[in-house]
């Protein structure tokens, strides 16, 4: 999923540079083997949006509406994308990232053919945002100190998107007919009444649970 949503970016930064985007970590020893105008989105951060997360599972079922197995809902994680330009010259750099910015600030969301196919059976479109401050806890200085090289003008992105892969909980097949036991208060004197129950719908002309066989037992 990760990979589909670096591909999906590609095709969005790909019109503003006559190079290449890549996604390499923009250390001074990749800065040094560049030739090429370049943008550069590094993933940088990934973490869970809590705030959407979901509790407990939904139920899937089958055409005639019986539950066949249960999901637990999917977990949304936030892809924070470090966007950089790397030219000869800082002018050229400002420009790639200003013809970046007209490509991704129109975009509130990514859609249609920008969402990978393993989760559009989740969501129909995902949430981007474009150098948004980020949260406290992130500091790009820090970022630019792990990486051993000096600050550079940059893009926050973020992408958010469902992780398709969720536990899955298989469920015993419907009980479609089950015998009643009927015993007497008299240990010694026990009655026993067979009497069968099908499910709504079921062969054998049964309307509901508790519907009588065709044994003409009435229960108790």
């Amino acid at each position: 999923m990760i990979h589909e949503i670096d591909e999906a970016l590609r095709r969005l930064l790909a019109p503003a540079v006559t190079g290449d985007v890549a996604f390499d970590a923009p250390t001074r020893d990749w800065a040094a083997r560049r030739n090429a105008p370049t943008l550069n989105a590094y993933l940088y951060d990934i973490r869970e949006d809590v705030a959407r997360r979901e509790r407990g599972a939904y139920a899937e079922r089958d055409a005639g509406g019986a539950v066949t197995r249960r999901r637990q809902p999917p977990r949304w994680f936030r892809l924070s994308y470090l966007v950089t330009a790397w030219t000869s010259r800082p002018e050229d750099e400002h420009r790639l990232l200003a013809a970046a910015m007209a490509l991704l600030l129109p975009h509130e969301v990514l859609a249609g053919d920008a969402v990978p196919e393993s989760v559009r059976p989740i969501a129909a479109s995902l949430p981007i945002s474009v150098a948004v401050p980020p949260a406290e806890s992130r500091s790009l200085a820090d970022i630019w100190s792990a990486l051993g090289g000096e600050l550079k003008p940059s893009l926050d992105v973020v992408v958010t998107t469902p992780f398709p892969v969720t536990p899955v909980y298989e469920v015993a097949p419907p009980v479609t007919e089950a015998e009643i036991v009927v015993r007497g208060l008299d240990a010694a004197a026990t009655e026993v009444r067979p009497r069968m129950i099908r499910r709504a719908g079921s062969r054998g002309g049964a309307t509901g649970a508790g519907s009588d066989a065709a044994t003409g037992a009435t229960g108790a």
